[in-house]
């Protein structure tokens, strides 16, 4: 009779899994709360302390650390180690299903104490997880709910194969060297910094034909950007830059939006009741830009949004959702890949970038620092009209997406001209009027940082801008100032400056 060994702190899937592994004739031990949810379902289990005939000590902190219990997995698929077990009356353990204290979960609770944090270093299951790894060419280790019915299906066909049994190690191992990581992140968190990522998939090139590159995950087992490819082929290099930037837009807002993205540029944002309607107005923005475009939506694509695309060769789309109709029609556009995200959020809530001999570690920017608009104050002497006011708070949450110099030229809830990237600000207002043309008149502006000089106010008046927001806390505020009161304009601080390097 082959023996499992269950010790799991997640216990989401396990009387499933452990009844499954009883019916298919399998012995089950486990150790303290395990034994005892697998028990309390009415699935025979034998304790491990009835196993070892060792009691657990000091308060829960030994259960599995015993010789018998490591003997058992360690133990080869060899005469001789057969025979040691045997004398020592123990027997081989030939799969573990284990997972661990949740070290990194309770650190991160503000209300956890320091002794909150030492109770949740798991030793033994380390211990077990290390173990079963090592010894896998025999030995199963699930260290992962979300492995039990996978496991449970090679089951039910004979065993579980050796590649499968690999795989699993891998996991475990890497399952460990993050585990460890948290630990010593929380007790020296300047003293160094350890990243683990998982291979995801080979990329045909990077930027460019003669680069190499892969793609990397923070979570292993996720598809790109912890999202489901549907559609079209593997997503390149420059494909995922794109999604990621035009993806971290869309989720910024609430209301169904669309946002539009070429070379990491957005060429496209706006918000409307439906989500077809934004696609429209996005598209509107800078048509000619669109043309081979990233697309990213924070609603499900839905047929009629779909259809609506036209003719416009877009590379990919990223969205919460298809339906099935969406996906019929989205089928019959050449190479247009479809990304399934798993929801509207951003998580982790950090990035890195890759610098010369380092890397720079950042917060992301998610908009205004908590307290909302308490920092918004008009500098001029015209305040925005309600219209301008909804305006302007679309083109603020916009411009943070927008490469520094940021300038956004809004009408309503939709971009009508975008200028960013350049190395002075009165270019990028230049830029942004020329892809708005007509629609600059009557338009509000946000700008990512403040105005080092007037010229930028006063390009924009000459575009028939009506409202501007910006940080202010320019040393030429008060010219700015005097340039939008001479224009009859309506301007406003923000106080929070939002760079895109």
């Amino acid at each position: 009779m082959p023996n499992a060994l269950l010790s799991v702190s997640d216990k989401s899937g396990l009387v499933e899994f452990a009844r499954s592994l009883a019916d298919l004739g399998w012995r089950l031990i486990a150790s303290g709360g395990t034994a005892k949810a697998v028990r309390d379902a009415g699935v025979q289990v034998t304790d491990v302390f009835e196993y070892t005939g060792s009691p657990e000590i000091l308060g829960g902190r030994v259960k599995t650390l015993h010789p018998a219990i490591h003997g058992g997995l360690l133990a080869r698929d060899l005469e001789d180690d057969w025979s040691e077990l045997s004398k020592l009356g123990w027997e081989q353990i030939d799969l573990t299903a284990v997972n661990l204290y949740p070290f990194s979960e309770t650190v991160s609770d503000s209300d956890a104490t320091f002794a909150d944090a030492i109770e949740n270093i798991d030793i033994g299951g380390v211990a077990l997880i290390r173990a079963a790894a090592k010894n896998h060419e025999r030995v199963t280790l699930v260290c992962d709910p979300a492995d039990y019915d996978k496991v449970l299906n090679e089951l039910h066909d004979g065993e579980v194969s050796v590649d499968t049994r690999k795989i699993l190690a891998m996991k475990g191992f890497a399952h460990t060297a993050e585990y460890d990581t948290a630990i010593a992140a929380f007790f020296a968190p300047e003293e160094a910094l350890s990243v683990q990522a998982y291979w995801v998939q080979s990329l045909r090139y990077g930027e460019n034909p003669h680069q190499q590159a892969a793609l990397y995950n923070w979570i292993p087992g996720e598809g790109p950007l912890g999202g489901k490819l549907l559609q079209g082929r593997p997503l390149s290099y420059n494909n995922l830059l794109d999604l990621d930037a035009a993806w971290r837009a869309a989720v910024s807002f609430t209301k169904p939006t669309v946002v539009i993205v070429k070379h990491l540029s957005p060429c496209g944002l706006a918000s409307a009741p439906y989500l077809a309607t934004a696609l429209q107005l996005a598209l509107a923005s800078d048509p000619v830009s669109a043309f081979g475009s990233v697309v990213a939506t924070n609603r499900p694509f839905d047929a009629n949004v779909a259809a609506l695309l036209g003719d416009v060769f877009i590379e990919c789309i990223a969205a919460p959702g298809f339906g099935d109709k969406s996906r019929t029609e989205l089928a019959k556009r050449k190479n247009c890949r479809l990304l399934q995200m798993p929801g509207i959020s951003l998580d982790p809530r950090q990035e890195f970038r890759s610098i010369t001999a380092g890397v720079l570690l950042q917060d992301l920017d998610l908009g205004d620092p908590e307290g909302g608009e308490c920092g918004w104050h008009v500098m001029t002497d015209r305040q925005p009209g309600r219209d301008e006011w909804t305006a302007l708070r679309f083109a603020w949450n916009a411009c943070k997406h927008v490469k520094s110099n940021a300038i956004v030229l809004v009408q309503g809830e939709a971009t009508v001209g975008i200028g960013g990237g350049q190395p002075n600000r009165v270019d990028c207002v230049r830029i942004a009027g020329e892809r708005a043309g007509k629609q600059s008149e009557g338009s509000v502006m946000a700008s990512d940082a403040f105005f080092p000089f007037p010229d930028s106010v006063e390009q924009a008046a000459t575009l028939g801008v009506t409202a501007i927001v910006q940080p202010g806390g320019s040393v030429r505020d008060q010219l700015c100032i005097d340039a939008a009161n001479a224009a009859g304009m309506a301007m406003v601080a923000t106080g929070v400056r939002h760079f895109r390097h």
